[in-house]
């Protein structure tokens, strides 16, 4: 067990490296680009290009360039945006990091109850009508594109029936700080985390319901019937758990790329100012250190995702431990 989860780790920092270099070779040292003017940004003037370059070390090779900017971003933490005045980036992604994990943890735990409850139950009731409406209401969500849903949920709740007592409540667009009004935060996000979980909880409970059909002919679960345990405990104790090693695989993977940044559709439709926002921003603006900045802020998030739910198959599934 020991020896898998240092392995593991060790996969995990060459990982990282290795984005870092990629990321940095295609944003800083592509043929025929001058770096220092992507970073000083438009119509910079001779003094900031020239403080740019020694700055970043432009002038030396590229190793040094490298080491230079992977410590500017990880360790002094004082990479500087031009484009943006000279703002440091990495504040700017901490303050921005809370609201996209505040968006994407409320309708993480929506879709993870909703999936499992709907999924668990179809697969309970195969054949049925109750198990062919839940997966056509999961095939809708997953057939609405987040942010249609988001405009359609702002046109209900914002405008057109705002006045009347079952969207009065609903704040305007933005983001209320947990620290500062805890209600607050609950109502300004609580639309967003719906429009947000839709499609995945089509998609997951159409995954489980899957896994726990195709289970329910295993060795290990028509011993469990011979032994004459209830259906429902077959169901949720062996049936449920096996199928968890899918599921926790898939929720790492989608967790940490919405955290990521891969929230901005619902961050832009709802005025939330998080990651995915912030990325867009960059994007619009050719910001070179941001854009850098929140790809690795992304990187960092999937790769350690990856990491957890590698841990986690060790728990999970006892083939997985003994193999390793």
């Amino acid at each position: 067990m020991m020896m898998a989860l240092l392995r593991r780790l060790g996969q995990t920092v060459f990982v990282l490296f290795g984005i870092s270099a990629l990321v940095f070779l295609v944003f800083f040292a592509t043929p025929g680009a001058d770096p220092t003017a992507r970073i000083a940004g438009r119509n910079a003037s001779p003094q900031t290009m020239e403080k740019v370059r020694q700055e970043y070390g432009f002038d030396r090779p590229l190793p040094v360039q490298y080491a230079t900017m992977m410590k500017k971003l990880f360790i002094t933490q004082d990479l500087a945006s031009y484009v943006d005045r000279g703002e440091l980036v990495v504040p700017e992604i901490a303050r921005a990091a809370p609201v996209t994990v505040s968006l994407v943890c409320g309708a993480a735990l929506i879709w993870v109850v909703l999936s499992i409850a709907m999924g668990t139950i179809a697969a309970a009731m195969k054949g049925t009508w109750v198990d062919r409406g839940l997966m056509m209401l999961g095939l809708i969500g997953i057939s609405m594109p987040v942010f249609w849903l988001g405009q359609v949920a702002n046109l209900i709740t914002q405008s057109r029936y705002h006045d009347t007592w079952l969207f009065s409540w609903v704040p305007g667009l933005g983001y209320v700080p947990l620290t500062e009004n805890p209600w607050g935060w609950f109502k300004a996000l609580v639309i967003p985390w719906i429009v947000l979980a839709v499609m995945f909880i089509g998609i997951y409970s159409r995954v489980l319901r899957a896994d726990l059909v195709a289970l329910s002919g295993e060795d290990f679960m028509r011993t469990a019937r011979a032994k004459g345990l209830s259906p429902t405990r077959i169901l949720l104790r062996h049936g449920l758990r096996t199928s968890m090693v899918t599921f926790v695989s898939l929720f790492g993977l989608d967790f940490a790329q919405l955290v990521g940044g891969g929230a901005l559709l619902t961050e832009v439709v709802f005025g939330l100012p998080g990651v995915g926002r912030l990325t867009y921003q960059a994007l619009t603006n050719l910001d070179l250190p941001l854009i850098m900045a929140t790809v690795m802020y992304s990187a960092v998030f999937v790769v350690l995702a990856n990491a957890v739910v590698d841990i986690l198959y060790l728990f999970l599934d006892p083939r997985v431990r003994d193999a390793r």
